[in-house]
């Protein structure tokens, strides 16, 4: 089981400057994660998913976390 701020800081030290929200829903280890950043300023959806899962990329491989909802977006 992973925690809502492990996630956070996961991800927020791969991608500094972000703003990460995590919701859990069916248990623990189901997540929807909205992460907002200048990072993904330029980059494909495809390339700021891949961004992100890199951060998770141990979490997701042990299924800490079996199954992740993943938004990401700039900031307006």
């Amino acid at each position: 089981m992973v925690k809502k701020t492990d996630v956070i800081n996961l991800i927020t030290n791969k991608i500094p400057n972000s703003r990460v929200e995590v919701e859990a829903f069916n248990g623990n280890d189901h997540l929807q994660v909205t992460v907002i950043s200048e990072e993904f300023n330029g980059l494909s959806l495809v390339k700021q998913h891949q961004l992100v899962y890199s951060a998770l990329k141990e979490e997701l491989a042990s299924e800490a976390i079996h199954a992740l909802a993943l938004k990401t977006q700039t900031p307006n």
